[in-house]
């Protein structure tokens, strides 16, 4: 005679969605936890950020020109 091999007890169908349903869960909370840190860093500053000032600077005008140059052409005979 041949032995059986032995088959591992079968899991009933209420413990396998009881653990499925566990597994969500956990996920589920795993998930809202991740939000609730990144949401706490990103609200937090970070201490010695940086400041920025824009200010606006007028130019300053130009000295008159001290000579005109008048320069002359003639058109290229075809």
């Amino acid at each position: 005679m041949r032995p059986r091999p032995s088959r591992p007890p079968r899991v009933s169908q209420r413990r396998r969605a009881a653990r499925g349903g566990g597994a969500l869960l956990l996920g589920a909370i795993l998930f809202g936890l991740g939000v609730a840190l990144g949401e706490a860093l990103h609200d937090n500053p970070q201490p010695g950020g940086t400041i920025t000032r824009t200010r606006v600077l007028k130019p300053l005008p130009l000295p008159p020109e001290r000579r005109t140059v008048t320069v002359t052409t003639t058109a290229p005979r075809r």
